[in-house]
């Protein structure tokens, strides 16, 4: 890993990836790209590597890999918003995005690890293989599904991986606001002083996966022998429920939670990654749990220091 491109690399999952390829990769030439509409260059602090702001479904930022050799993409940019409705700009974006990815990969003899959701589940209540995919629930989802589409159609030419993220959380998504995860936003009603608001009764349940975990993943990613599509979970569900008691130990609060009627028609009531193989193929295994996470998460990256945190009577 010598001549690295990670895009979207200013945003939650990007930013984590391009300073841990910098600390464990201290001679590579990192660049990172982004247009910084919803990323933040606080995420990039302590990065070292060369930062071009451009959109990568435009062309004009290619012009700048004429000439500098590339080894491997890491290729997160994208909208990310399940929210986003506009399905012209979403399919636009994901997808001609992707595809100048591809096509600079080939040029330059690239490997492709890119970022896939598992929003291409769509609804369903067992846990997610791989092949279950292709009935999303939204544009977020089918534009994923779409990208997936396409990196087949470079089979045979280009070493591709997909990843398939379920739900992550974990230090730089401060900035994506109401677009960052339910933890991090639970965990800021909690201090606030304020009980947690989750759907009735609690009990809608995600496999969450620590952001740690994900970057170590999408690394391994660069392992696999053959072209194709990963789960990136932890292969457990976690009801909200069970989210607000972890966070309660880990802020040394005592919450309940504020239940309240769900208005979204699209959502995913359950997701659980079958992360098997992924496990065969690039020997990935999360190393903390999703309680372990949530813990580590508030301790260090979001309990203020200044004083202890304490539940209202």
């Amino acid at each position: 890993m010598k001549h690295v491109l990670v895009t979207g690399g200013a945003g939650f999952i990007g930013s984590n990836l391009a300073l841990e390829i910098q600390n464990r990769f201290p001679d590579a030439a990192v660049t990172v790209i982004d247009d910084f509409r919803s990323s933040s260059f606080k995420n990039l602090l302590g990065f070292k590597g060369e930062v071009l702001a451009f959109d990568v479904a435009q062309k004009g930022w290619l012009e700048n890999f004429k000439e500098r050799p590339l080894d491997t993409i890491f290729h997160l940019a994208s909208i990310t918003d399940t929210t986003v409705l506009d399905e012209k700009k979403m399919m636009f974006d994901n997808v001609e995005g992707f595809r100048n990815i591809l096509n600079l990969a080939m040029a330059k003899k690239a490997e492709v690890v890119y970022a896939s959701s598992a929003a291409v589940y769509g609804s369903q209540d067992t846990p997610m293989k791989e092949e279950d995919a292709g009935k999303p629930n939204n544009i977020y989802g089918f534009s994923k599904w779409a990208m997936e589409a396409l990196a087949r159609t470079f089979e045979g030419k280009l070493r591709v991986v997909g990843l398939r993220y379920f739900n992550v959380f974990g230090p730089r998504e401060s900035f994506k606001g109401l677009a960052a995860s339910m933890i991090y936003q639970l965990a800021q009603q909690v201090l606030a002083g304020r009980r947690p608001r989750i759907f009735k009764w609690g009990e809608q349940r995600r496999d969450f996966i620590y952001v740690k975990d994900v970057v170590a993943a999408t690394l391994r990613a660069c392992e696999a022998k053959r072209n194709t599509v990963l789960n990136v979970g932890t292969g457990q569900s976690t009801s909200f429920n069970e989210v607000i008691e972890a966070l309660n130990e880990g802020l040394g609060t005592n919450y309940e939670p504020d239940y309240f009627d769900n208005p979204y028609d699209f959502y995913q009531n359950f997701t659980q990654a079958d992360i098997s193989r992924a496990k065969r193929e690039i020997g990935f295994k999360p190393q903390c749990t999703t309680r372990e996470g949530i813990i580590d998460y508030v301790r260090n990256f979001l309990l203020p220091t200044q004083q202890p945190q304490t539940s209202p009577t």
